[in-house]
């Protein structure tokens, strides 16, 4: 557990734990995706700004590169959060869900309140990380963002060997019943961390289907449809047009 001070007070404090360690081989080569750049800054930089910015959270922690904490300290240390919020950076573990748990060790006594948001998805509204905040302190143990599926989905029974090929289908559930999620997932902190402990030796995704496994209920809030992931070139293109329309727009 980090000792840390908490500058911004209020009511169950929330805080954000940003997993940041992957390398997003889907962008291509290069540096890992949370250091990429947008707009000239790297998504990582925009993604805490996100969570920094909303009025729930109180301190946003960054779980970095493995053998990198060093450098994306430096880094965020070039853009400091809004006063009030404190930033920290944690060395990650070699999966997501590792990740996530090196985070949620970092985080002081106080916070009963943690949302787990991508580092990929750096342009997530302010309000929407507040309205999963407020879920969550309003008594949901799990909260997630979500939108409804506007694609025709199919189901299949396994993926094609080799990948590419022809794909069975075996179903065609009723997509008014299906949501697309985003993040940041928010937690009651007691349930977040009685999940990890439980499936300590898995390699989860997703925090809320964590959860979801152990009994407790999840809760869908709307989304935003610019929380979306940036995971492909294309996913990067949009970005930096969306970003663009901000800073025009709002001076963002």
């Amino acid at each position: 557990m980090t000792d840390i001070t908490l500058s911004r007070p209020g009511l169950a404090p929330a805080a954000a734990v940003i997993p940041a360690a992957g390398r997003g081989l889907r962008l291509g080569p290069g540096a890992p995706k949370a250091l990429r750049q947008l707009g000239g800054t790297p998504m990582l930089v925009h993604a805490v700004r996100a969570m920094a910015r909303a009025r729930a959270v109180a301190l946003v922690v960054v779980v970095a590169p493995p053998g990198e904490a060093e450098a994306v300290r430096s880094l965020l240390d070039e853009h400091p959060p809004p006063p009030g919020v404190d930033q920290v950076v944690v060395p990650g573990g070699d999966t997501r869900q590792e990740s996530v748990r090196l985070g949620l060790d970092a985080l002081p006594d106080e916070i009963e309140i943690v949302l787990v948001h991508d580092a990929a998805r750096p342009l997530v509204p302010v309000d929407t990380v507040d309205a999963v905040a407020a879920a969550v302190r309003a008594g949901a143990p799990a909260v997630v963002p979500a939108l409804p599926v506007t694609d025709t989905v199919k189901q299949i029974a396994a993926p094609s060997e080799p990948p590419g090929g022809p794909e069975p289908v075996v179903a065609t559930p009723d997509r008014a019943l299906l949501r697309a999620v985003q993040t940041p997932q928010g937690f009651d902190r007691a349930t977040l961390v009685a999940a990890h402990l439980k499936h300590a030796e898995g390699d989860a995704t997703d925090d809320a289907g964590m959860v979801e496994r152990m009994g407790v209920p999840v809760v869908l809030v709307p989304g935003h449809e610019e929380a979306f992931k940036v995971t492909r070139p294309l996913d990067l293109v949009l970005a930096e047009a969306v970003l663009a329309r901000r800073r025009k727009n709002d001076g963002y």
